[in-house]
């Protein structure tokens, strides 16, 4: 018996040395750097991209990107990314060749946004939207745009603030989350006219299933439609005061979710965030103004189609 208890005690204290050998590897590693690779890839500018670009980039990147002060995307610290991720901040994307992306390559670019890998090789962590499924044809117009003078992406000097990411964040980065890979085959625009096709490419391009699905550390962002509670609601994103703002369950669900809402209520509610004249929306979910009534109009048609969650979520910021 006491050669058991023995071989018990020191199965456990190898148990805990391996654990904390592995937590000090982690801490000590953080976020981790991958092999670049060099790919050929240039954008060529016209004004037709230059005015998709900038619809793409006010849609997609500028909610994290904007420094409101210099009023363009230098970069800010964000305080509504969940703190269990550590303390964030956006980085400057502006034309500066010195504190922001002047100096990269179109190539250097169009890699970060498939893949999540930077020009030096570190990942970019799981809080940094990726854009896998993202057309060709937007993606090279968001890169022309970023190469534009409009005043949004033009050269600032705003050095960026290092993040310090949490033990969770090194640890997804580690495990869980790792590079997307590049993509072998042409990815065309979506069929405009199938409004099923083109709402789940918008639903899924603005990441919208990252945050009205259960938790950020279960998302699939490979397979979006895999994430733990799809569009079920209940994460926890933080407004600026750092207060938890349940998102909604956008699924058909007529009880708990939005299968009782009209289209023209979807849309009022997206674009102007209001609904029969009521408050629908709360940040950081701001209104998606940009967007047409057409492509909002998508959206809420490719919510009809997804499995109905019962998942009732109390409204927050009342």
């Amino acid at each position: 018996m006491k050669k058991l208890l023995r071989f018990f005690a020191y199965a456990l204290a190898t148990l805990a040395l391996l654990i904390l050998l592995g937590f000090l590897y982690i801490q000590i590693k953080g976020i981790p750097s991958y092999d670049t690779v060099t790919i050929d890839y240039h954008a060529t500018p016209t004004p037709e991209r230059i005015d998709r670009g900038r619809k793409l980039v006010g849609s997609l990147c500028i909610g994290c990107h904007i420094n409101r002060e210099a009023g363009n995307l230098g970069g800010q610290f964000m305080p509504d990314a969940p703190q269990e991720f550590g303390k964030i901040y956006s980085q400057n994307i502006t034309g500066d060749k010195t504190y922001g992306i002047g100096e990269w390559t179109d190539a250097e670019i169009v890699y970060l946004l498939r893949t999540g890998i930077k020009r030096d090789g570190k990942y970019a962590p799981p809080y940094m939207a990726k854009l896998p499924f993202l057309s060709d044809e937007d993606m090279a117009s968001i890169i022309v745009f970023l190469r534009s003078d409009d005043p949004l992406v033009a050269p600032s000097p705003i050095a960026d603030t290092p993040c310090e990411p949490s033990f969770l964040t090194k640890f997804l980065s580690n495990t869980l989350f790792k590079p997307m890979p590049y993509p072998s085959a042409a990815i065309p625009m979506p069929d405009t006219s199938n409004t099923v096709e083109w709402g789940r490419y918008m639903a899924y391009n603005m990441e919208c299933f990252s945050c009205h699905s259960a938790d950020f550390k279960s998302n699939d962002f490979q397979h979006p439609e895999k994430s733990a509670g799809f569009f079920g609601g209940g994460n926890k994103p933080l407004n600026l005061e750092g207060e938890v703002m349940l998102t909604p369950n956008l699924t058909p669900d007529k009880e708990t979710g939005i299968g009782n809402w009209t289209k023209q209520q979807f849309i009022a509610a997206v674009k102007s965030g209001k609904v029969d004249g009521q408050e629908a929306l709360r940040y950081p979910m701001n209104p998606y103004v940009r967007l047409s009534d057409e492509e909002v109009g998508a959206i809420y048609d490719y919510l009809r189609t997804i499995p109905a969650i019962s998942n009732k979520v109390e409204r927050s910021g009342l």
